[in-house]
């Protein structure tokens, strides 16, 4: 049984540190990649062509934080499966002797698993609660925009329909006078006064 050499004990603990190493590296992207991403959209709030804004649109940066999840989530359970077989070594009777430094190296490398695993939880559930929050904010956004935009049509439409009306009000009144002037110049036969409330409304 390899379990029996101590070449396989070293040969675990240096696959442990290996994927703790890429583990740190991914954590690290991961983590600015998820604090980057309300950024992103604050950018394309104001001026496109600011030196500020994100070269990372969301759609983009919501596919690399997928692709990251999931190598991490692999390299999470390579490395449990590690822990695993070197918690087997340090049980096996035969190194014994050794079982106290074996289960002290052993419990450094379950705590840093716990920790990359807390830290990896953290950062996903956080990216996630400010990609809600964004698309949240995005909708009420675009609702409020659409409902100015209607509410300026809305009320150009009703300006012009008033102008019209106004226009109309006051062609009735030009008629009218017309009228009544009409009248004042040559009564009618049936003696119809123009100084009937009629004409002079």
């Amino acid at each position: 049984m390899a379990g029996g050499n101590s070449n396989y004990w070293e040969d675990l603990r240096k696959q442990a540190r290996q994927l703790e190493n890429e583990l740190d590296l991914k954590l690290v992207s991961f983590s600015k990649l998820c604090t980057s991403y309300s950024g992103s959209r604050d950018g394309r709030r104001g001026d496109s062509s600011s030196d500020t804004t994100p070269l990372l649109n969301n759609s983009t940066q919501d596919r690399m934080f997928e692709t990251m999840s999931v190598e991490i989530e692999q390299l999470l359970a390579k490395l449990t499966g590690v822990n695993d077989k070197m918690a087997e070594y340090a049980s096996t009777p035969g190194v014994t002797s050794l079982n106290a430094a074996l289960m002290h190296t052993l419990q450094r490398h379950r705590d840093i698993l716990q920790d990359y695993t807390h830290e990896f939880h953290k950062t996903k559930s956080n990216f996630l609660a400010v990609r809600e929050r964004e698309d949240l904010l995005g909708s009420v956004r675009k609702d409020i925009e659409t409902y100015k935009s209607g509410s300026g049509v809305n009320n150009r439409r009703t300006e012009l329909f008033l102008k019209e009306h106004e226009h109309l009000r006051k062609c009735d009144l030009i008629l009218h006078l017309a009228v009544c002037f009409t009248f004042l110049q040559s009564p009618p036969p049936t003696g119809v006064l123009c100084g009937s409330s009629d004409c002079l409304q």
